[in-house]
Protein backbone atom coordinates (compact mmCIF):
# COMPACT_ATOMS: atom_id res chain seq x y z
CA UNK A 1 0.00 0.00 0.00
CA UNK A 2 1.89 3.34 -1.06
CA UNK A 3 1.51 6.24 1.33
CA UNK A 4 1.18 8.58 -1.39
CA UNK A 5 -1.87 10.97 -1.26
CA UNK A 6 -3.75 11.09 -3.74
CA UNK A 7 -5.90 14.32 -5.26
CA UNK A 8 -9.24 12.81 -6.29
CA UNK A 9 -10.90 16.19 -7.00
CA UNK A 10 -7.62 17.02 -9.15
CA UNK A 11 -7.72 14.45 -11.27
CA UNK A 12 -11.03 14.48 -11.90
CA UNK A 13 -12.86 15.43 -14.87
CA UNK A 14 -15.13 17.58 -13.08
CA UNK A 15 -15.78 20.95 -14.85
CA UNK A 16 -16.87 24.44 -12.30
CA UNK A 17 -19.21 26.65 -13.44
CA UNK A 18 -19.51 29.40 -11.21
CA UNK A 19 -21.18 32.40 -11.69
CA UNK A 20 -19.34 34.74 -9.93
CA UNK A 21 -17.12 34.63 -13.27
CA UNK A 22 -20.23 36.20 -15.10
CA UNK A 23 -21.14 39.10 -12.71
CA UNK A 24 -21.48 41.97 -14.39
CA UNK A 25 -18.69 44.98 -13.05
CA UNK A 26 -19.88 48.04 -12.23
CA UNK A 27 -21.58 50.45 -9.51
CA UNK A 28 -25.04 49.51 -8.19
CA UNK A 29 -27.29 52.17 -6.63
CA UNK A 30 -30.23 51.82 -4.87
CA UNK A 31 -32.55 54.40 -5.41
CA UNK A 32 -35.42 55.10 -2.87
CA UNK A 33 -38.34 57.37 -4.47
CA UNK A 34 -39.85 57.52 -0.38
CA UNK A 35 -37.89 60.62 -0.10
CA UNK A 36 -39.84 62.68 -2.92
CA UNK A 37 -43.69 61.24 -1.80
CA UNK A 38 -45.13 63.63 0.40
CA UNK A 39 -44.50 61.82 4.15
CA UNK A 40 -42.90 59.31 2.58
CA UNK A 41 -46.45 58.08 1.37
CA UNK A 42 -48.24 59.97 -1.25
CA UNK A 43 -46.94 60.81 -4.68
CA UNK A 44 -48.41 64.65 -5.96
CA UNK A 45 -47.19 64.56 -9.37
CA UNK A 46 -45.97 68.60 -9.74
CA UNK A 47 -43.68 68.26 -6.95
CA UNK A 48 -42.35 64.69 -7.83
CA UNK A 49 -41.73 65.92 -11.31
CA UNK A 50 -40.35 69.26 -10.15
CA UNK A 51 -38.27 67.14 -7.86
CA UNK A 52 -37.23 65.17 -11.15
CA UNK A 53 -36.36 67.78 -13.14
CA UNK A 54 -34.13 69.61 -10.67
CA UNK A 55 -31.97 66.09 -9.32
CA UNK A 56 -28.71 66.02 -10.85
CA UNK A 57 -28.66 62.20 -12.81
CA UNK A 58 -25.21 62.66 -13.79
CA UNK A 59 -24.67 61.60 -10.55
CA UNK A 60 -26.11 57.89 -12.05
CA UNK A 61 -23.00 58.05 -14.73
CA UNK A 62 -22.15 54.18 -15.61
CA UNK A 63 -23.69 52.67 -12.88
CA UNK A 64 -26.63 50.13 -12.55
CA UNK A 65 -29.87 51.55 -10.69
CA UNK A 66 -32.70 49.95 -8.82
CA UNK A 67 -35.38 52.44 -8.27
CA UNK A 68 -38.05 51.07 -5.61
CA UNK A 69 -40.01 52.78 -2.58
CA UNK A 70 -38.69 51.38 1.22
CA UNK A 71 -42.33 52.28 2.00
CA UNK A 72 -45.94 51.19 1.73
CA UNK A 73 -46.52 53.79 -0.58
CA UNK A 74 -49.08 52.89 -3.82
CA UNK A 75 -46.82 54.63 -6.34
CA UNK A 76 -48.22 54.54 -10.61
CA UNK A 77 -46.13 53.07 -12.64
CA UNK A 78 -45.59 56.39 -14.38
CA UNK A 79 -43.36 57.30 -11.86
CA UNK A 80 -41.07 54.47 -12.55
CA UNK A 81 -40.89 55.06 -15.62
CA UNK A 82 -40.47 59.12 -15.69
CA UNK A 83 -37.41 58.84 -13.79
CA UNK A 84 -35.91 55.90 -15.87
CA UNK A 85 -36.48 58.17 -18.65
CA UNK A 86 -33.77 60.85 -17.06
CA UNK A 87 -31.81 58.21 -15.98
CA UNK A 88 -31.89 56.54 -19.34
CA UNK A 89 -28.96 59.27 -20.67
CA UNK A 90 -26.43 58.39 -17.77
CA UNK A 91 -27.37 54.63 -16.36
CA UNK A 92 -25.92 51.28 -17.83
CA UNK A 93 -29.69 50.02 -16.61
CA UNK A 94 -32.25 51.16 -14.88
CA UNK A 95 -34.98 48.33 -12.89
CA UNK A 96 -37.89 48.60 -11.04
CA UNK A 97 -37.29 46.87 -7.72
CA UNK A 98 -34.10 45.62 -5.23
CA UNK A 99 -31.12 45.03 -5.94
CA UNK A 100 -31.21 42.02 -6.02
CA UNK A 101 -33.90 42.42 -8.56
CA UNK A 102 -30.92 44.07 -10.53
CA UNK A 103 -28.57 41.34 -9.96
CA UNK A 104 -31.22 39.15 -11.66
CA UNK A 105 -31.58 41.88 -14.61
CA UNK A 106 -28.35 41.29 -15.04
CA UNK A 107 -27.22 37.82 -14.66
CA UNK A 108 -30.17 36.99 -16.72
CA UNK A 109 -28.70 38.81 -20.07
CA UNK A 110 -25.58 37.75 -19.62
CA UNK A 111 -26.31 33.85 -19.49
CA UNK A 112 -28.90 33.93 -21.98
CA UNK A 113 -25.92 35.41 -24.18
CA UNK A 114 -23.56 32.33 -23.14
CA UNK A 115 -22.08 30.52 -25.17
CA UNK A 116 -22.35 27.05 -23.51
CA UNK A 117 -20.92 24.58 -26.39
CA UNK A 118 -17.92 24.20 -23.93
CA UNK A 119 -19.80 22.66 -21.27
CA UNK A 120 -20.95 19.38 -24.28
CA UNK A 121 -21.17 16.61 -22.50
CA UNK A 122 -19.17 17.36 -19.46
CA UNK A 123 -19.75 16.74 -15.85
CA UNK A 124 -20.29 20.20 -14.39
CA UNK A 125 -20.64 21.79 -10.91
CA UNK A 126 -22.31 24.50 -10.31
CA UNK A 127 -20.19 26.04 -7.51
CA UNK A 128 -22.57 27.12 -4.77
CA UNK A 129 -20.61 29.77 -2.66
CA UNK A 130 -19.82 33.12 -3.67
CA UNK A 131 -18.32 36.22 -2.52
CA UNK A 132 -20.21 38.65 -4.48
CA UNK A 133 -23.80 39.53 -4.88
CA UNK A 134 -25.37 36.44 -6.87
CA UNK A 135 -28.58 36.14 -6.55
CA UNK A 136 -30.65 32.95 -6.82
CA UNK A 137 -32.35 33.20 -9.35
CA UNK A 138 -29.22 32.52 -11.48
CA UNK A 139 -28.58 29.38 -10.33
CA UNK A 140 -31.67 28.18 -11.31
CA UNK A 141 -30.93 30.23 -14.95
CA UNK A 142 -27.65 28.57 -15.06
CA UNK A 143 -29.10 24.86 -14.43
CA UNK A 144 -31.92 25.86 -16.92
CA UNK A 145 -28.74 26.76 -19.81
CA UNK A 146 -26.45 23.96 -18.59
CA UNK A 147 -28.37 21.06 -18.74
CA UNK A 148 -29.57 21.01 -22.23
CA UNK A 149 -25.91 20.48 -23.21
CA UNK A 150 -24.20 18.68 -20.04
CA UNK A 151 -23.56 14.56 -19.16
CA UNK A 152 -24.14 15.46 -15.73
CA UNK A 153 -25.27 18.93 -13.65
CA UNK A 154 -23.77 18.78 -9.59
CA UNK A 155 -24.39 21.74 -7.30
CA UNK A 156 -21.36 22.85 -4.31
CA UNK A 157 -17.87 21.78 -4.44
CA UNK A 158 -16.31 18.72 -6.02
CA UNK A 159 -15.47 17.58 -2.30
CA UNK A 160 -19.37 18.21 -1.34
CA UNK A 161 -21.70 18.05 -4.42
CA UNK A 162 -24.82 17.52 -4.62
CA UNK A 163 -26.31 15.57 -8.03
CA UNK A 164 -28.78 17.53 -9.82
CA UNK A 165 -28.92 16.01 -12.82
CA UNK A 166 -27.75 13.28 -15.28
CA UNK A 167 -28.62 12.89 -18.88
CA UNK A 168 -29.98 8.93 -19.73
Amino acid sequence: MSDEIINRVAESKLVTFNLEDYYVQGRRVLFDISNWLFEGLLLKEKDFRSRAAEHDWSQYQDAYVALHCSTDAIVPGWAYMLLATHLHPFAKKCVQGSLEDLETVLYTETLSNLEISEFKDKMVIIKGCSNKPVPSNAYLLATSKLQSVVKSLMYGEACSSVPLYKRK
